[in-house]
């Protein structure tokens, strides 16, 4: 079972996934950060220098010891802005790396040399030449 195992995951495509999984995981952090730390301050800004994380809509206050309880539409609409920028990235990326496939498909192939004739294909040639040169001389 464990050398059944160890075939299953060193095939590439399990392997091929993993790293696909991995690096998946590190852009999404990247992008995340992009929307976090440089977006969402700059719509800050554009739409009255608040913080729209902190944007929320309060259904009942905090009494006591009970939280308050709110929707934080302000979380959600970073989240969707992060969904946003990581699509189009991902967009973006397949696209050109479908144009470069295209590129590279439609590259042209080296003519192969035609194959050399076999021994029968010799004789018949030599045959019909004598045949042909039999028939013009008797002809002429």
């Amino acid at each position: 079972m464990l050398q059944e195992f160890k075939k299953f995951a060193m095939r590439g495509n399990v392997v091929d996934l993993a790293i696909g999984v991995i690096i998946g995981g590190a852009f999404g952090k990247i992008v995340t950060s992009l929307v976090n730390d440089m977006l969402m301050p700059l719509l800050g800004i554009v739409v009255g220098r608040i913080d729209l994380t902190s944007l929320k809509l309060v259904i009942r206050p905090a009494i006591g010891d009970v939280a308050e309880l709110s929707i934080l539409y302000g979380q959600f609409l970073q989240t969707a802005v992060d969904f946003l920028v990581i699509a189009l990235s991902l967009f973006f990326v397949m696209k050109a790396m479908l144009r470069f496939r295209k590129r590279e498909e439609e590259k042209p192939e080296m003519p192969k040399p035609p194959p050399e004739p076999s021994n029968e294909e010799r004789l018949l040639t030599e045959i019909r030449d004598l045949l042909r040169d039999n028939v013009q001389g008797t002809t002429r």
